[in-house]
């Protein structure tokens, strides 16, 4: 059985922007990170503002920690040509919530759909190799209940097995939220479970 994946890699800043050409045409690339569909759609517009004179606006993209949605837009270009070889570079570098966008000036010489792909590809392999690429792991957050005479016990444990609090709340009835890789997660949960007189929910 495989280990069930508990990273994800992804891009910290937009990439500088990269200018592949080939007969005459221009393709501009840039990596952007992105969390949601709203702020792709604010990047292909302020790209859109910045190249009002370009022909194309091709881009692909890939959200979620565990890979789950994507599109490949090829914007009036033949079908699969610049989509596609964009998303490609997504999954060959292996990144997520990442936007690439490739936007081009037609030349005057059409470069054929092997030349387009061709040149989306490599437009798109730039702007990810200018990118700062890094790695992530996907955590899961638990809400621990406790009263105030449990703290040192569940401090111990936090200290022992390297927990991150993310948020809590000490009163006479305490509460902290924590935060710990998803591998590891099955295995802490039961080990507060089983602690006399604290209470462990899933976030």
């Amino acid at each position: 059985m495989t280990a069930e994946k508990d990273t994800y890699k992804t891009i910290l800043k937009p990439s500088e922007e990269v200018l592949f050409k080939e007969k005459g045409s221009k393709f501009f690339g840039y990596a952007f990170p992105v969390i949601s569909e709203e702020e792709i759609k604010e990047h292909l517009e302020s790209l859109k503002k910045q190249h009002h004179t370009a022909r194309h606006w091709c881009y692909a993209w890939q959200l979620g920690k565990n890979y789950e949605s994507y599109r490949a837009n090829d914007d009036g270009e033949p079908s699969n040509s610049a989509g596609m070889p964009i998303f490609g570079q997504l999954q060959s570098f292996d990144v997520t919530n990442v936007l690439v966008v490739v936007v081009r000036y037609f030349g005057g010489t059409k470069l054929g759909v092997g030349g387009l792909i061709q040149a989306y590809k490599t437009t798109a392999q730039m702007a990810l190799e200018t990118s700062e690429i890094v790695e992530k792991t996907i955590d899961e957050t638990f809400i621990l209940k406790f009263e105030y005479p449990e703290m040192n016990t569940v401090m111990r444990i936090i200290k022992e097995q390297n927990i991150t609090i993310t948020n809590q709340k000490m009163e006479l009835n305490c509460e902290l939220e924590i935060s710990v890789r998803k591998k590891e997660a099955q295995q802490l949960f039961e080990l507060f479970e089983n602690t006399y007189k604290i209470k462990i929910t899933k976030n």
